[in-house]
């Protein structure tokens, strides 16, 4: 990355959701860095393909580890076998998230549970674990990918962004908490992206994907890891993005609501 290098000094970069998508991205440009890695996804075949492919093309260890973090408790037996690899968590992305496209009273209540769980829970729950330690070193950083979603509700999707609307106010106020301390935290909030996200949520046919700007992940992934080394605590990809976000800030929450209900529904 031109002008944006990160090397961790003595530690590794810890990506959750690291099998495709963003999280893979993130992978990427950090291991070109000559960072290692310790990458986490439930899909432990794909995510063994990731580290073949960036062992060989960067020359950086990386530590896989599979599991499903949509499990409650599965962050702490993460931890534990984080901590029997030779590195620090220098850099901490809770990439790991879903979502699903349907009516709340209509989507399974499991598979809600589990969203809740993976995008907000186990996110907290790693968070708290990290945490401590980077504050005790006096260095670290902390990236969260929320979603401009957060800044809106959404019909349709609401528990997928009520989730991040969480990881947003969470990411500010701890941004604010470890001011000082040499740590930082950023939540990166993109929209509409290019990973298979969409196809697993059933997003595909939705306005939102069919008429939207679609942004792709490594631009994305680009954008997290430069707002996350200038030390921002949010970062928007794309001048689409921020325009929207602005004029989601002047417009009446009402309205605003039925504009994204038309966006996600498939028959629009």
């Amino acid at each position: 990355m031109a002008n944006s290098s990160y090397t961790v000094p003595m530690g590794a970069v810890l990506i959750t959701g690291a099998s495709g998508g963003i999280g893979y991205e993130l992978a990427k440009l950090f291991a070109k860095d000559g960072n290692n890695l310790l990458l986490v996804s439930r899909n432990g075949e794909k995510l063994e393909e990731v580290a073949r492919e960036i062992k060989a093309a960067h020359k950086v260890r990386c530590t896989i580890f599979a599991g499903d973090l949509s499990v409650p408790g599965s962050p702490d037996a993460l931890y534990e076998e984080i901590k029997k690899a030779p590195y620090d968590i220098e850099v901490l992305v809770n990439n790991a998230g879903f979502g699903s496209l349907g009516r709340f009273h209509e989507l399974p209540l499991e598979e809600q549970l589990e969203m809740i769980q993976l995008n907000v829970t186990s996110l907290a729950h790693l968070t708290r674990l990290v945490l401590p330690e980077m504050i005790a070193r006096k260095r670290g950083r902390i990236v969260n990918v929320a979603s401009i979603a957060a800044y809106q509700p959404g019909p349709f999707m609401a528990v997928y962004y009520a989730t991040k609307a969480f990881v947003v106010s969470l990411s500010e106020a701890l941004a604010e908490e470890v001011r000082g301390t040499g740590v930082t935290v950023t939540a990166l909030c993109p929209g509409a992206t290019r990973t298979a996200f969409a196809g697993a949520a059933g997003m595909e046919d939705s306005a939102l994907f069919r008429r939207g700007v679609v942004m792709d992940a490594r631009t994305v992934a680009r954008a997290g890891v430069e707002g996350m080394l200038a030390g921002r605590t949010l970062v928007v990809p794309g001048l689409a993005n921020k325009a929207l976000l602005a004029s989601i800030r002047v417009t009446p929450r009402s309205l605003v609501r039925r504009i994204t209900r038309r966006m996600q529904d498939q028959r629009t």
